[in-house]
């Protein structure tokens, strides 16, 4: 929301130097709302006016240390110019405080403003009366909230202004948010608290949980009646995850608090705040010397691994349905030949991984999601897993929260949809802490692998182990010797997954299906082509005139360009049908483009008399079908296995139906399943990657009903088939 002190705030800034050039950055957008971009703005301002040469979005020691020896306290007496206090008020006001009039006196408004910041800080015990010290500064000019912002716990609130107030003047801890939330600025101070509490110097004191702070929690172990700071300390980080205690005294709720933690992390059940304990609530990988029960690893587990693996205590083991480069440095990543009986006979489980190249951003969309399940599902089929297997999906990458919001999720989505309808197997998530939070939380998971090992990762910092944690990546190690060496991830288990002890028997993976098509290559030669077919049996690029449905019309409403390029804009939905109901890419393709270049004002009419309840049902969407037609088909592929969903029925979901054709992914998998019931209605084979090119064209005739003129759409169509197989058997080979 737009805040008009803000905007005025902004406009000081761009008047002031020059639209940005004098502090080096681009004219500031008056619009209001604050963001980094005025923070910069303001920071670099600060430094130009405290007379630094080389400007910086940071607020970096250069300038603190400037600011300290300088200004070490800022009042109506000591601030040095007009501009300077403009500065710290537009701070304010972008902060939601009260700056005055940003006129550059430091009056009582500006005062009160900073009195209730520090009050907010916490730190107004330690740095009294209205003055602006340097830390405090710092603090000003970034995005942290000082009050409770929504979804805030009060607990770790208090914490966080405790924390403040007690250590903000050791050199190395800065002012941390007082927002309500736990982070990896909250998660650094607590480490730097302990190392405090130590007796750790300045400067030796750093904020990682080091062999020195690892000793030093050994020999502070916290229990029932400890009043003392090392059980304020405790029960802090105990808030901090999330855990249902009071900040404060070590009393018997603590205790039993304790207690269940700690049967949640799988430590010993003591009751009181030892090593193993500190070490769990402090850093997501906890005590690395633990032993777990499971690993994970990239090498073939032979006779000789597996007794290594049992005789070192491990009962399960996470290994790879496919290797993206199995020429490359890691040639057993990949499950390999006998491996899983091998696994089998050593008394041994496994839970299968899923991972490509699942390292950016960029990588997660809703159509991956789709295309990746159904490869998964296929590896597991070929390697012999069996139905309700947990196959874990990995996000092998420090995914900050918005990227999980706008690219893990939907991501998943397209994972739990594509396994859940087309496999008897079901969906876990490997990745940080928050992103196996957000997954099995949305529910597009069943459990989580959580890759605790990366503890510096911003989706592990500051967030508890989540709720439906199975395995718990803690630590590598090597272990055995000679043959039977093995280096592995050491992985904690709470039981949630028990994996697989027993595999069907390996089938070789399917080849010959469709693959993605290549855009850039052929995009151009098969629009040519599709243009020239469809124009040689008289139908134009634009327009036209002829039989629809029975009907003397003037169709398009889209171009052939136009019902070309929406086709390709889904081809990771006609490749993933293609690959997972094992039929030819250009079948399903081929009646939603015609139909799409066929769409005419008699469909827009249809449509719109049942919105309005004027009838119960017509084709619609990109493919044109009716809803009780898409009900039946529907039903017959849930009847044969190859759809998991509960039955329709066109009595009471003809309605339903219809609104989700209106999707264009709902609408081209029904298309999909009418092709398959088609092939029973017809008593043919059901179509696969060999149907022969009679039975194609009985299919697309069938598509269209059984009519005379539904057999003249089959010979049409048929054409329009082949010229989209030949360049998607080009992307093939």
């Amino acid at each position: 929301m737009a805040d008009a002190m803000v905007e005025r705030a902004q406009r000081f800034i761009n008047s002031t130097y020059n639209n940005g050039a004098t502090l080096g950055i681009s004219k500031l957008e008056e619009n209001g709302v604050t963001g980094w971009p005025v923070m910069y703005a303001l920071t670099r301002a600060l430094q130009y006016e405290m007379g630094l040469t080389s400007l910086s979005n940071a607020f970096g020691p250069t300038t603190l240390s400037t600011l300290q020896t300088k200004y070490p306290s800022l009042n109506a007496s000591t601030v040095p110019s007009a501009n300077f206090c403009r500065v710290i008020q537009s701070a304010l006001y972008c902060k939601g405080y009260d700056g005055g009039e940003i006129d550059g006196i430091y009056n009582g408004r500006v005062q009160s403003a900073v009195a209730q910041l520090k009050l907010h800080m916490g730190v107004d015990g330690v740095y009294a009366g209205t003055s602006l010290e340097p830390k405090v500064v710092k603090a000003l000019l970034t995005m942290d909230a000082y009050v409770s912002t929504p979804g805030a716990d009060e607990q770790i609130r208090t914490v966080q202004r405790w924390l403040n107030a007690r250590y903000v003047n050791r050199r190395d801890f800065y002012v941390i948010p007082c927002d309500g939330h736990h982070s990896r600025d909250v998660a650094k101070s607590m480490l730097f608290a302990i190392q405090y509490e130590l007796g750790m110097a300045d400067g030796v004191a750093n904020g990682n949980f080091g062999p020195g702070t690892q000793a030093g929690l050994k020999s502070h172990t916290v229990g029932q009646g400890d009043s003392s700071t090392w059980a304020y300390l405790f029960t802090a980080a105990m808030v901090l995850n999330r855990r249902n205690v009071l900040f404060g005294e070590f009393t018997g709720a603590v205790r039993s608090e304790v207690e269940s933690f700690q049967a949640f992390s799988v430590l010993p059940v003591t009751g009181v705040g030892d090593y193993a304990t500190w070490s769990s609530l402090l850093v997501s990988y906890g005590d690395q010397t633990r032993r777990g029960s499971a690993c994970d690893c990239v090498t073939k587990i032979t006779p000789a691994r597996a007794q290594t693996l049992v005789d070192a205590g491990y009962t399960y083991v996470g290994r790879y349905l496919y290797n993206p480069y199995p020429n490359g440095s890691l040639p057993e990543k990949q499950i390999q030949p006998g491996e899983l009986e091998t696994i089998k006979n050593y008394g041994l489980r496994c839970f299968p991984i899923y991972q490509t190249f699942s390292n950016s951003a960029s990588y997660f969309t809703y159509g991956q999601g789709c295309v990746d399940a159904s490869n998964a599902v296929e590896w597991a089929r070929a390697h012999g897993f069996k139905p309700g297997s947990i196959i874990y999906f990995a996000v092998d990458y420090d995914a900050m929260d918005g990227e999980v919001t706008d690219f893990i999720l939907p991501h998943f989505r397209g994972v739990s949809r594509t396994v859940g309808e087309n496999s008897g197997y079901r969906v876990g998530v490997y990745g940080p802490r928050n992103v196996c939070r957000r997954v099995t939380d949305a529910g597009y998971a069943e459990t989580a692998f959580v890759s605790d090992m990366s503890a510096g990762f911003s989706g592990n910092l500051g967030y508890p182990l989540p709720t439906k944690w199975a395995f718990d990546q803690i630590s590598t190690i090597t272990i055995g010797s000679g043959d039977g060496a093995i280096n592995i991830d050491n992985d904690m288990v709470s039981g949630r997954d028990q994996g697989q002890n027993d595999f069907d028997p390996p089938s070789d993976i399917v080849h010959g299906l469709d693959k993605a098509f290549d855009q850039t290559k052929y995009r151009a030669p098969l629009l040519a082509d599709v243009q020239s077919y469809l124009t040689s049996i008289g139908i134009p690029e634009t327009g036209g005139e002829g039989w629809v449905d029975n009907d003397w019309v003037t169709y398009g409403v889209v171009s052939t360009t136009e019902a070309f390029d929406m086709v390709l804009s889904v081809d990771w939905l006609f490749t993933n049908l293609a690959r997972t109901l094992k039929i030819r890419k250009a079948l399903l393709q081929a009646p939603v483009l015609w139909e799409l270049r066929k769409l005419n004002a008699l469909d827009a009419a249809a449509d719109e008399a049942v919105k309005a309840g004027l009838k119960d049902d017509c084709s619609t969407g990109w493919g044109q079908i009716f809803s009780w037609v898409a009900i039946e088909a529907r039903n017959h592929c849930i009847q044969q296995g190859i759809l998991n969903a509960s039955p329709l029925s066109k009595e009471t979901d003809t309605k339903a139906v219809w609104d989700q054709l209106q999707d264009p992914e709902y609408n081209i998998r029904s298309a999909a399943y009418v092709t398959i019931h088609n092939s029973y209605q017809l008593g043919i084979a059901r179509p696969s990657p060999t149907t022969s090119l009679a039975d194609t064209q009985a299919l697309l005739a069938r598509y269209n009903g059984t009519t005379e003129a539904a057999q003249q759409y089959g010979r049409e169509l048929v054409g329009l088939y082949q010229v989209l197989e030949n360049y998607n058997a080009l992307c093939r080979a």
